[in-house]
């Protein structure tokens, strides 16, 4: 993954679609996450960082890991919502697999519910950071 263009895709597992709009707020004016070289792309395959929101299902867990196989090797995740976290009010439910992390290794958490827009950019500039850091290792 280069640093300076890292290409973004969501991912929404099953949740109320509160945290996917804020994600795909990111992208407009106001919030312009362009300007740090992010690139939204509809397929996972081109994709850097796979953004994944609400809570992991049983019929969502087989396709997120083939997802996730199907990304470049130095790819990054980001749980954002607290569905995405814990599993939130549906983690007890039949059909639920829990968070992410139940199924994929997370890389950054993004608490909220839904979380700010503000403080997802801030969960997509760890995980910025966290690349270049290991570049000077």
């Amino acid at each position: 993954m280069i640093k300076k263009s890292p290409w973004i895709s969501i991912f929404n597992a099953g949740d109320c679609k509160g945290c996917v709009l804020e994600c795909t707020v990111l992208f407009s004016p106001k919030y312009d996450v362009e300007r740090f070289g992010c690139v939204l792309r509809p397929s996972a395959r081109h994709a850097d960082i796979l953004i994944v929101t609400g809570v992991v299902t049983k019929q969502a867990k087989k396709r997120l890991k083939t997802i996730y196989e199907q990304m470049a090797p130095k790819k990054k995740i980001i749980a954002v919502g607290s569905c995405a976290i814990s599993g939130g009010i549906f983690r007890e439910a039949y059909n639920s697999c829990g968070g992410v992390k139940n199924v994929l290794p997370v890389d950054v958490y993004v608490p909220g519910c839904p979380p700010r827009p503000e403080a997802i950019i801030d969960g997509l500039l760890k995980v910025l950071r966290d690349l270049d850091e290991s570049k000077k290792d």
